[in-house]
């Protein structure tokens, strides 16, 4: 094959992975009018492994008709340029870099992972950008009026479902709208919005974005749409505060399911209502976490050559799986799994990958950071002083390689670094404390509703966000819910045992006992008696095993994503 050939080929390979994603995405809609909850997580699961799929079927194919072992220089640097001429005017151009990037590198020794054989860099940073226009359209209130211009946007969307009362609840958009925003009290005549084309489906919800167009500036919004049990389609919110926007499109969430032609124009056109997004995030956010990757890797290159800050071991309680460092500069960590595990962790390193690609496919309804994973990560040597290379090769050696000034790890997870919640509490003043162990709470509660026992359960494997929001972080002993088996703590048998309270019992390793979670997770008697006065039900075994019952019955809970305080009052 010649470099022509060997470029179309990837390329068509990427427009055959594309129209398998947006075929697949393109189901959401029909399921959430159908209420079909399962199916709707069912696609959000399986686009996970779609781009891994079509990458390699792309790879294997390449081999069977390139049959050498030894790369051929030439070749593949007129490969390149003949796939970026390609990529001129391809409406998702960045995309289909990535897809060339995870090609080759299958096919290719890591030293030649450099600008000259892959897109290091964007290529088309300096070309004419895709119009964001492309993904959204425009409404002229002065034309129809503000409330039928409304329920024409809301109408366009063709949910393919009735809504309950369309007319009261545009009423209290409105209304909404008015408190909210106050900068937007103009006349119908002096605004205008710009809506995305299609709704964003996550969970059991559909979601409008957009913003007003006025003279005070621009406003930000998002509308989530929620079915009732049995009467119909309604509006259930108003959002247009950028730190709840923002914690909509978080990264310790599912990814959005929407249809786009343009993903950069979409991606440029979130980033203007939440400028605090990077575009890693955003492309993370709407299921391109291929392209998150990318996008990652090129600001986390930018934050070297800006930095100057050593790599350093992050702050809290060492792992007995995952060796963590971080860059003080740099918000995120660095995990890597141990050579050796402690003794109270009798699984290996295959069970973790498992686990925390569970965690990667599964609804994180806010509670469970997002990871990013690597292979063949380069790092500065110079950057890693002595005792903490010194760490790196007692405990994860098998993983790391040292190449003249480079430090290569084999496999790492990347996540948001947060302030560990043991810590935190240490500094916290009374109120924080408080609002913390009821976030603690509450984020369990949001996790076994979807299916998930974190496991360890103590306050090191959770983390603080910048929202202040309970973030759990640690998956290596991450399991189901349903394959747990939730115990009361058997009674005292003699007078003896009663005294001692040390009674004996056979416990199986899925056993667990609530009874006991205050005592191994919040020794503090003050915040022992914060979540207990808080989340009596956590520390009862029925509790438990009826959150059991709900997920193997098939109810599938809705965690809001935005404060109570939040969602319109219907009368139903």
């Amino acid at each position: 094959m010649c470099a022509h050939e060997i470029a179309e080929f990837i390329l068509k390979g990427f427009k055959k992975h594309y129209l398998l994603f947006q075929k697949i995405t393109a189901q959401a809609p029909l399921a959430f009018a159908h209420k079909d909850w399962s199916k709707m997580h069912e696609i959000s699961r399986l686009r996970i492994s779609y781009y891994d799929d079509r990458v390699n079927e792309t790879t294997q194919q390449l081999k069977d008709e390139y049959l050498t072992t030894q790369l051929d220089e030439s070749l593949w640097l007129a490969t390149k340029q003949h796939y970026q001429q390609f990529l001129l005017f391809h409406p998702q151009a960045e995309l289909a870099e990535t897809f060339y990037n995870s090609v080759f590198c299958r096919l290719s020794h890591r030293r030649y992972f450099n600008n000259n054989f892959i897109f290091v860099k964007a290529t088309l940073a300096d070309a004419p950008a895709l119009p964001i226009e492309a993904e959204y359209r425009s409404y002229f209130p002065v034309i129809d009026g503000l409330k039928p211009t409304i329920r024409k946007i809301i109408e366009q969307f063709d949910f393919k479902a009735s809504f309950n009362d369309l007319e009261r609840d545009i009423r209290l958009l409105v209304k909404a709208f008015y408190k909210q925003a106050p900068d937007t009290h103009h006349s119908a005549w002096q605004m205008r919005f710009d809506i995305l084309q299609t709704p964003f489906y996550r969970n059991k919800a559909a979601y409008i974005v957009g913003r007003v167009v006025s003279q005070s500036g621009v406003q930000p919004f998002i509308i989530a749409v929620l079915h009732h049990e049995d009467k119909g389609l309604y509006l259930d919110a108003l959002l247009t505060k950028s730190s709840q926007m923002r914690v909509i499109f978080g990264f310790a969430r599912a990814y959005f399911m929407v249809e786009t032609h343009a993903p950069s124009a979409l991606v440029r056109f979130l980033n203007q209502l939440m400028p605090n997004k990077t575009l890693a995030e955003l492309y993370n956010a709407i299921g391109f976490h291929k392209q998150g990757k990318t996008e990652f890797y090129r600001e986390f290159l930018t934050h070297l050559e800006r930095s100057n800050d050593d790599f350093i071991i992050a702050p809290g309680t060492p792992g007995m799986v995952m060796m963590v460092f971080t860059q003080p500069s740099f918000g995120y960590v660095f995990k890597i799994i141990k050579d050796k595990f402690g003794e109270s962790k009798p699984f290996g390193r295959d069970t973790v990958l498992k686990r925390y690609q569970l965690v990667k496919s599964h609804d994180r309804v806010g509670r469970m950071a997002d990871t990013i994973e690597y292979s063949n990560v380069v790092f500065p040597l110079a950057r890693f002083n002595a005792t903490l290379l010194t760490q790196l090769k007692a405990t994860i050696g098998s993983s790391m390689v040292i190449e003249g000034d480079l430090l290569i790890i084999k496999h790492l997870y990347i996540e948001r670094r947060m302030t560990p919640l043991n810590l935190f509490l240490e500094s916290a003043n009374e109120e924080d404390a408080r609002t913390a162990i009821i976030e603690y709470g509450q984020a369990l509660k949001e996790m076994i509703a979807v299916n998930i026992f974190p496991g360890d359960m103590l306050l090191k494997n959770f983390g603080v966000s910048n929202h202040k929001r309970i973030i759990f972080y640690d998956y290596d002993e991450v399991q189901y819910l349903t394959d747990m088996n939730f115990r009361a703590l058997p009674k005292p048998k003699t007078y003896d045992d009663y005294l001692t309270n040390e009674q004996s019992y056979s416990v199986a390793p899925q056993d667990v006992f609530p009874e006991q979670l205050c005592t191994f997770v919040m020794p503090n008697p003050c915040y022992k008696a914060i979540f207990t006065q808080v989340h009596p039900e956590l520390l009862d075994v029925e509790f438990w095993q009826q959150a059991q019952k709900n997920v193997k019955n098939g109810l599938v809970s809705h965690i809001y994503p935005y404060p109570s305080s939040q969602r319109f009052i219907h009368s139903w």
